[in-house]
């Protein structure tokens, strides 16, 4: 089969968050672009990650909202015997995913993008080599945007297969678990524990550090693991996994003393992260410079090969969809000819638990040890009108501000929907705002929102509801 060969100014290898926004500005901006992807456009996050993770939350808590309503309410509704049809369940998360990964397609070819649908290997700065349907494909360009994301990190002691999932299959279930075991306590374990729970699953979480969701500060997750506990989701914390059992229905685990339990399971899930996907595909081939498995970039994204751009998850923490989008698209106005640097105030992140938990900024230990002396108050849901009509009183909204000028530089919450604060949170950071300019602020009443408002009186030393 001869060789195709095609040159253009902007190659961008993956078509996730990153890579498809970035050919969509360049291709806005009138550079010539073709972006190469192996699976499905939309990458990791939309296909197998965050949009079809946040469908299954949204049915899960639909019919455990059922099944409450099944014993009685308060509000007076009453249900009789819910069931959930799993395979329709999927059949709807696929829908929203395909109407997602569609509109990608779509914006991609009104700008005027290239998509070429196979695996990329790199061969030099400049040159890539896809393996088409069609046969082989070779492409040059001026400018090489690396945007190949992340892949879920393997526990050697329990290997996937067979009845030992990754995200990626849990997101698609034939049938729900008896017993399902979730190994890693971070966002994804719980975020998909949770939803197994809800859907009728016995769940079991074993985490290797002495608190779940390790990488928040621990007034943060208090709430989300008094949450699972009155769910019925175990927790094993500061627990090594040692592997299956012969039998293979049971998860092998070793508390600090040496101990060993076993745990059973008809399904065991892996969630100890996320490694940047930089094997397999010709990448030593340039010898990047590396930050640990992850290429290292500056504050425009550029690695140490010039003409050669690295953004998202394969440039390391945080894994965010919503970084490489930002990063995407700055690098493609670079490659435009226009100045930018990628230097935001803030990054929000969430988790989609129950309750659900944001951050964006600094934490009052962060910002303590940057050096900073600073003040920090919490507002709780509990004296929040909404929260109560929404019957969703745990939890709190917290600020953190420079005790010198009470300029804002952290906002954290946990509680029912709080993942829609991200927004002001992150707006008030990249503004510059003060605790003055928020308690100032007229916010909508009755709103979660108010607690953002009320956060920044109490810092001020005169809030009103509390």
């Amino acid at each position: 089969m001869s060789q195709t060969t095609k040159t253009t100014t902007l190659l961008v290898i993956g078509g996730g968050p990153g890579g498809y926004v970035a050919a969509i500005r360049a291709g806005q901006l009138g550079v010539p672009t073709i972006l190469v992807e192996g699976e499905r456009l939309g990458g990791t996050c939309l296909n197998i990650g965050c949009i079809p993770s946040k469908a299954l939350i949204h049915a899960a808590e639909e019919y455990e909202k059922a099944r409450h309503y099944a014993d009685g309410s308060a509000l007076g509704i009453s249900v009789t015997s819910p069931s959930i049809d799993i395979a329709r369940t999927v059949a709807w998360k696929d829908g929203i995913v395909g109407k997602l990964t569609g509109g990608v397609a779509a914006l991609l070819k009104k700008n005027g993008v290239e998509v070429v649908q196979g695996w990329a290997r790199l061969l030099d700065g400049k040159t890539a080599e896809v393996e088409t349907a069609a046969g082989p494909v070779r492409i040059q360009c001026e400018h090489l945007l690396l945007a190949a994301g992340s892949e879920p990190t393997p526990l050697p002691s329990v290997p996937f297969g067979g009845m030992v999932v990754s995200s990626t299959e849990a997101l698609s279930p034939a049938d729900i678990p008896k017993k399902l075991v979730v190994v890693g306590g971070g966002y994804i374990g719980l975020e998909l524990g949770t939803v197994y729970r809800k859907l009728g699953a016995e769940v079991a979480v074993v985490e290797a550090q002495d608190r779940i969701l390790p990488t928040y500060d621990a007034e943060l997750t208090k709430p989300v693991a008094a949450a699972l506990a009155k769910m019925g989701v175990e927790l094993h914390l500061g627990r090594k996994v040692l592997g299956l059992n012969g039998k293979g229905n049971a998860v092998r685990v070793q508390d600090a003393s040496g101990a060993e339990t076993q745990l059973p399971a008809d399904r065991v899930l892996i969630a100890v992260g996320r490694r940047p996907r930089t094997q397999g595909w010709g990448l030593e081939s340039l010898q990047l410079d590396r930050h640990g498995n992850a290429l290292r970039i500056d504050d425009q994204c550029r690695t140490s090969m010039r003409d050669v751009w690295a953004i998202g998850d394969i440039a390391g923490e945080p894994m965010l969809a919503h970084r490489a989008m930002a990063q995407g698209e700055m690098v493609a106005e670079l490659v435009a000819g226009k100045r930018r640097h990628f230097t935001p105030a803030s990054i929000p992140a969430v988790c989609f638990t129950d309750p659900e938990v944001v951050v964006s900024g600094l934490s009052p230990a962060d910002a303590e040890r940057a050096g900073l002396d600073c003040l920090s108050a919490s507002f709780p849901f509990a004296a929040n009108g909404r929260a109560m009509t929404l019957e969703s009183t745990d939890g709190f909204v917290r600020v953190v501000a420079r005790r010198d000028n009470h300029l804002v530089v952290g906002w954290q919450a946990v509680g029912r929907g709080v993942s829609e604060l991200a927004a002001a949170f992150s707006q008030s950071l990249e503004m510059g705002a003060t605790l003055e300019d928020v308690a100032g602020t007229i916010h909508a009443h009755p709103t979660l929102g108010e607690a953002v408002q009320e956060a920044a009186l109490k810092a001020l030393g005169h809030a009103l509801h509390i």
